[in-house]
């Protein structure tokens, strides 16, 4: 891929936001240095805007988020996009009800990623947020789309916005950009916790029936 010798400015509002949405990361910790990325479908049009590869988050604007189209390729923008680019096109690909993404390195989620190992519902935060277990995705390397299909093929049928992809970190989704960007917050904080819940005993599982009726309240009355 690469990056188009000219700035057109297409898309300046919601490239804006997506950079601010970026600021949710570092100020989470939920990155290191320039890794990581927040990516958004572009309303009724078969394009997604997404994060400069390398460009670092300190005084991120719209300039450093690069337009593409839903194969990966620059539409507009001087910044060459992120590494993840194709994983995440084939993402908005192949799910269509996905209209953002985001991609951490998150320190206490990726050590379960490390593990290979799911990240259990024993908490009633996490019934509400992820319906069930946070699943692990198959290991792929990075810069081709291995990962979206990993990605793809492990959140089908799951009701987890999040997927751990083995040796590499997090991976969220969501019906918008802040909505993934909430799932990647949370990943870590329940990451956290089971963490320091295992240093005491055996976390205690909530059963399925339970974890459904917190999913359901949560997502169908919860909030304003």
């Amino acid at each position: 891929m690469t990056a188009t010798l000219t700035e057109r400015g297409t898309h300046r509002a919601q490239r804006d936001s997506v950079a601010r949405l970026h600021g949710e990361l570092t100020r989470n910790g939920l990155v290191t240095w320039t890794s990581g990325n927040v990516s958004e479908r572009v309303p009724g049009e078969d394009l997604f805007v997404i994060k400069g590869s390398g460009v670092p988050y300190d005084g991120l604007s719209w300039e450093g988020i690069t337009v593409c189209d839903l194969d990966g390729g620059v539409v507009d923008g001087v910044r060459r996009p992120s590494s993840d680019t194709d994983a995440h096109a084939y993402v908005y690909r192949h799910m269509p009800e996905v209209r953002g993404q985001v991609h951490t390195h998150s320190p206490y989620a990726t050590a379960w990623a490390a593990r290979a190992e799911e990240i259990p519902c024993v908490l009633t935060a996490m019934a509400d947020e992820f319906g069930g277990a946070i699943p692990v995705g198959p290991f792929a390397l990075i810069g081709d789309d291995s990962i979206g299909r990993g990605i793809v093929a492990t959140l089908r049928g799951s009701r987890s916005p999040a997927v751990l992809m083995r040796n590499h970190g997090v991976f969220t989704v969501g019906a918008s950009a802040r909505d993934a960007v909430k799932a990647a917050v949370m990943t870590e904080d329940v990451a956290r916790t089971v963490h320091l819940s295992r240093q005491l005993g055996e976390p205690l599982p909530i059963s399925p029936g339970h974890v459904d009726a917190l999913y359901a309240r949560y997502q169908n009355v919860y909030g304003q």
